[in-house]
């Protein structure tokens, strides 16, 4: 019998593989397509396990649908542009461009051992040109269709990175690479028209049933459809050309209960006041070196500043209100104005009190009206809309009411009474994808003093990025540079400046599924091909890109479709999304003299009497419960010492075995070593059934019925992402196998199944059982197996016997015996014949397929 040697045999069948073109995609006809992709990498270059869970599951669905008679397609590439990249060669003296390609070249060596079923031929880089050359003929047509513009805008600037944020990568108000305060300035940004899609966007998500249900909800929190009321207040004594103030609110039914006007610091108002006004200046200054999104302006002290200024109240002229500049308002939200109700908003009361300002309710609860209102020291009461309250100062009376009739109310009373007018809006705002850096796609657009801004020629594209550069000085090392900045105008030729931002790398992941299905075309897609292989059938990933890069996704693929580079019915580009777990581990550390945490490798430590220990000091370690793998804790894995120790398969069958594919998985040296042991057992049964004589056995039928029942339950695992449920039904079935006293041919057969059945997660191991036991041709080339419905059927079954009340013996019999017959068959059992001791049964009762009870 051969000993199971991993590296040998993986390097064998990944050499036939390559050979027989087993994975190359190709529009055959006659088949159905199936397009699997998981989420492609940043080029960190190190290979994780977290990686290596997440391209299995790929690849177990990938190995399946061409089993099961699909053409597939199964690419990689690398999302390769940001700054990482330019980090890293600030720190280094090297250069982006070749510290990027080096580490996609040392991931795809660490790539391939593992025996990925990809179409190595279209791999690409988002830094390559030929890529982003046609991503900026994307641009091009989007400019043209008006999907795209250029406008001021307050835009999150992070002070470090020294460029421009999107909102949701500021996190907790601080660049989420940088980790710097981000700060509000001013610039002029190109912009993608994303929120004149708001609504459809957030109407298709119900359409989405193959969706995680929390990724499409947050998706619709962040479109954000809310219907509410527009007016104005008119303002008294305000600069030139300020006469009123628009405000949008959700909540126009506690309008009687407003105590003042807020407004950004960035509200035309508030920079019209701010000219003339050193204070104002210096406190609109400060808020603007503060928290930048809705959760982290909840969370932040707030702050304000009273102009002197005052509006009136739409329903009383008298009623004045002042207005404030608060650094709680943003502008990019409504119209950067509220009026704030403090009694029936915990932040407008928080700052209504700091600032001595009324507190007024204009609803009570229902269902308390004992509790202490805001107005009397209680906290701001904010109910459901679908919540009955009692209003006090409504627009429809002093009535019972839910939130959603109240608001009604107030939009209808103020529309009769010309005071506004009732509007749905939207929370989502146009995606900003200008980006102050060097490492990223430039945007294809010239700046003329004659013509202004002028699209580049497409046939000058790619607009490349200059290979000399500097990052000795911080900021766009493109701005310093003249050979590449200066150019002609593409209109009237004059000398001209080139647009000096690249665009946000999330632009680069947004189309590149599309870019999958022709890569080599000379236009962003070829229609045809795009005809045939989208939808994505199957896309895997993390929740972490649950709004930013599926969203952004959903957005582009509709602008190619009106842009011609996508059909109408790829608009939306993923069938179904799984979002998959984190590969986990414990964290090992230790103290400096400062007490300060050292982390050491898994597999720098090792257990002693009991303790975990560091292996060159014998210093006791501290076990720190399981968690994400970091680079910064030590706690890695890497995925090439595994793959060098056990084989590809050991990694692949473990990451898929031990936990539901969307829950966290934790990696365990013992778990990898079982792992090892059981693919080893695999072998030897497999080398068994090879030399097991022919010749019918008692145990043939069984065994085949066993090896059906495992057809019918891996299949069904694999198809609903079950691969742990899948794994386990292998284990069990491994164990018949190993049991069976079947014949040759019966084991043999029931062994290639086993095979077939694991290859889409062992498929070196598959490959080698499949030759072994006469399998014709590659495994991977082989039909999925059938389950024989007729095997499925039980023959027999099993009953318990009960001798007054108490379980002492069981029965096989026919699945269609009668009563009688069943009655017959415990009467003669050997317990039932000792308990009666030659006595006949008071009673005995028959329960079909469930019991017998005999009392005696």
């Amino acid at each position: 019998m051969s000993r199971y040697d991993a590296a040998s045999i993986e390097a064998k069948w990944q050499e036939a593989w390559t050979e027989a073109e087993s994975f190359t995609a190709t529009m055959e006809g006659g088949k159905p397509k199936y397009y699997v992709l998981e989420m492609f990498p940043y080029p960190s270059g190190k290979l994780h396990m977290g990686h290596v869970r997440n391209y299995t599951m790929g690849d177990v669905i990938a190995r399946y649908k061409i089993s099961t008679g699909h053409n597939v397609l199964h690419p990689m590439g690398f999302d390769a542009f940001g700054m990482p990249a330019e980090n890293a060669a600030m720190a280094s003296g090297g250069h982006p461009k070749d510290w990027t390609y080096s580490n996609i070249d040392d991931m795809v060596e660490q790539m391939k051992p593992l025996g990925l079923s990809l179409d190595w031929s279209r791999m690409f880089a988002t830094c390559d040109p030929e890529y982003y050359g046609q991503q900026q003929a994307l641009f091009l047509d989007f400019l043209d269709q008006g999907l795209v513009y250029r406008k001021n805008a307050v835009v999150n600037w992070d002070p470090v990175d020294m460029t421009v944020l999107a909102n949701e990568q500021v996190e907790d108000g601080k660049g989420w690479r940088s980790g710097a305060e981000v700060e509000r300035r001013e610039l002029t940004q190109w912009f993608f028209r994303i929120s004149d899609m708001a609504e459809e966007l957030l109407d298709a998500i119900d359409g989405l049933d193959d969706w995680p249900a929390k990724v499409k909800l947050m998706q619709q929190n962040w479109i954000g459809r809310s219907r509410g009321l527009q007016f104005a207040f008119g303002l008294t004594d305000g600069p030139e050309g300020f006469d009123r103030v628009e405000v949008y609110t959700t909540r126009p039914d506690t309008l009687l209960g407003a105590s003042f006007l807020g407004i950004s610091p960035d509200h035309p108002l508030a920079r019209a006041l701010e000219k003339d006004n050193p204070e104002i200046a210096a406190f609109c200054a400060e808020c603007r070196k503060g928290a930048t999104t809705e959760e982290a302006l909840e969370k932040a002290e707030k702050k304000g500043f009273d102009t002197g200024l005052t509006v009136r109240h739409p329903f009383d002229t008298a009623w004045d209100l002042p207005v404030y500049i608060a650094n709680f308002i943003l502008m990019d939200y409504g119209t950067g104005a509220i009026f704030g109700c403090p009694a029936h908003d915990a932040r407008d009361l928080e700052f209504a009190r700091k600032y001595e300002l009324p507190v007024t309710s204009v609803f009570a609860s229902a269902e308390d009206e004992g509790r202490t209102m805001p107005e009397d020291g209680g906290e701001a009461y904010v109910p459901p809309k679908s919540e009955r309250v009692i209003y006090v100062r409504g627009f429809a009376g002093e009535t019972e009411q839910t939130g959603e009739e109240g608001i009604d109310a107030a939009i209808a009373f103020c529309e009769d009474n010309g005071v506004g007018q009732g509007v749905t809006k939207f929370r989502l705002r146009d995606w900003g994808l200008s980006r102050q850096r060097y490492w990223g796609c430039p945007i294809p657009v010239v700046h003329c003093e004659a013509c202004g801004v002028v699209p580049e020629k497409k046939e000058n594209l790619p607009v490349e990025l200059p290979y000399d550069v500097s990052f000795d000085t911080p900021g766009n090392p493109l701005d310093r540079h003249p050979t590449w900045r200066d150019c002609a105008c593409p209109a009237c030729g004059r000398p001209a400046k080139r647009e000096t931002d690249t665009m946000d790398t999330f632009v680069d992941s947004s189309w590149y599924f599309a870019r999958f299905t022709a890569p080599h075309a000379d236009t962003p897609t070829d229609l045809a091909a795009a005809q045939y292989w989208m939808n994505v059938d199957q896309y895997i990933g993390g929740i972490e890109h649950a709004i930013l890069h599926l969203l952004y996704s959903r957005f582009f693929a509709r602008a190619m479709h009106i842009t011609g580079h996508l059909p109408e019915s790829a608009k939306e580009p993923f069938n179904a999304l799984f979002t998959q777990g984190m590969v986990t581990h414990a964290i090992y550390q230790t103290r400096d003299a400062n007490g300060r945490p050292v982390y050491h490798y898994p597999a720098d430590v090792e257990e002693r009497d009991g303790a975990v220990v560091v292996r060159a000091t014998g210093e006791q370690a501290e076990v720190v419960p399981s968690a994400k793998m970091s680079k910064s804790k030590n706690n890695v894995v890497d995925p090439a010492e595994i793959v060098a120790n056990f084989g590809a398969d050991t990694a692949r069958w473990f990451v898929l075995s031990d936990s539901p594919p969307e829950r966290d998985v934790e990696w365990t040296a013992a778990g990898a070593e079982a792992a090892a042991r059981h693919l080893s057992r695999v072998h030897r049964i497999a080398s068994d059934a090879a030399a097991s004589e022919d010749g019918p056995q008692a145990g043939d039928e069984a065994l085949l019925k066993e090896m059906h029942k495992a057809i019918r339950d891996v299949t069904l695992g694999i198809e609903s992402f079950g691969f742990n449920a899948a794994i386990a039904r292998l284990y069990a079935f491994t164990n018949t196998l190993a049991k069976s006293k079947a014949g040759g041919e019966a084991k043999r057969a029931s062994t290639r199944a086993l095979a077939q059945l694991m290859a889409p997660m062992t498929p070196h191991l598959s490959e080698e059982v499949w030759s072994l036991l006469g399998g014709k041709g590659l495994v991977i080339a082989a039909e999925w197996p059938q389950a024989d419905e007729a095997m499925l059927v039980e023959n027999a079954v099993t009953l318990p016997i009960q001798i007054n009340g108490k379980r002492r013996a069981e029965i096989s019999v026919a699945t269609d015996a009668s009563k009688e017959e069943v009655e017959k068959l415990a009467l003669g059992h050997h317990a039932v014949v000792k308990a009666l001791e030659g006595s006949a049964p008071k009673k005995v009762i028959v329960v079909p397929g469930r019991i017998v009870n005999v009392v005696v």
